[in-house]
């Protein structure tokens, strides 16, 4: 049985005061919902100060994202090992954001994966499509690419523990989220393909979370979906009520 998670992705929202704040607002409530973690994603000026705010929680600790290389002359960047010693546990890769602002690509997060492996840390992969690929009917043609290239060379076991963010990237901000329908149609088929191309025991441990829009209202049926392990919050994230009651209707039995 793989535990659903439920990631908040701050993005460039909250000053320490005020992400430390929620810390402590959220860890009141979320003892109150067994079977489900917990993640947040502050700004990189507010990580270590979550981390320590969390620390005895059942609140684990993301970077929004990393750098590939260990150190070196890369002005701005913050490396996996860094993150790490900060607090995190888990690292986002691959966000649509940095793929379209940024210009990252699949290559570049397939650096980013290993290095966040490497750091003793868990990626959480961001994959998905574009509204005009969409329309196209390139949907299943576009994951399948973003896997093969994101993720090559990994062993099955990091397969197994990596966690897959399926985020339909005309869904992001948006407040038009996927279907149902549509999620499990994305969720299935990635599956499909890490057992097809990993094993099955690496597609069955593998955790593949939905993120696009998700609010208190959608979670419950998106969570009901045989293959979604939870979701990859971004603007609902901001409020720790809001985010309490997606975090609480995560779980397929809330359904």
């Amino acid at each position: 049985m793989r535990t659903p998670i439920v990631a908040g992705n701050w993005k460039m929202y909250k000053t320490v005061a005020e992400a430390v704040k929620y810390v402590h607002e959220l860890r009141a409530m979320v003892p109150d919902v067994t079977g489900v973690q917990v993640v947040l994603a502050p700004t990189f000026t507010a990580l270590h100060p979550v981390a320590e705010a969390a620390r005895g929680s059942r609140i684990a600790i993301a970077a929004q994202d990393v750098h590939w290389e260990r150190e070196g002359a890369f002005t701005g960047e913050v490396s996996a090992t860094m993150a790490r010693e900060a607090g995190a546990e888990y690292a986002i890769v691959g966000h649509s954001e940095r793929r379209t602002l940024f210009g990252e690509n699949d290559a570049s997060v397939n650096r980013k994966v290993s290095a966040v492996f490497a750091a003793g840390m868990t990626p959480i992969a961001c994959i998905g499509e574009t509204l005009d690929q969409r329309e196209r009917n390139e949907t299943f043609d576009v994951l399948d690419q973003q896997i093969t290239k994101g993720f090559d060379g990994l062993t099955t076991d990091q397969v197994g523990r990596l966690v897959i963010a399926y985020e339909p990237v005309w869904a992001i901000g948006t407040g038009r989220n996927a279907t149902p329908q549509q999620a499990s149609e994305a969720h299935g088929h990635i599956r499909t393909r890490l057992r097809q191309w990993f094993g099955a025991e690496a597609a069955a441990q593998c955790r593949i979370l939905y993120g696009g829009s998700v609010k208190p209202g959608n979670m419950a049926e998106l969570a009901g979906q045989p293959d979604v392990d939870g979701a990859l919050v971004g603007g609902a994230s901001l409020d720790p009520r809001g985010f309490y009651e997606i975090v609480s209707r995560s779980r397929p039995t809330a359904v």
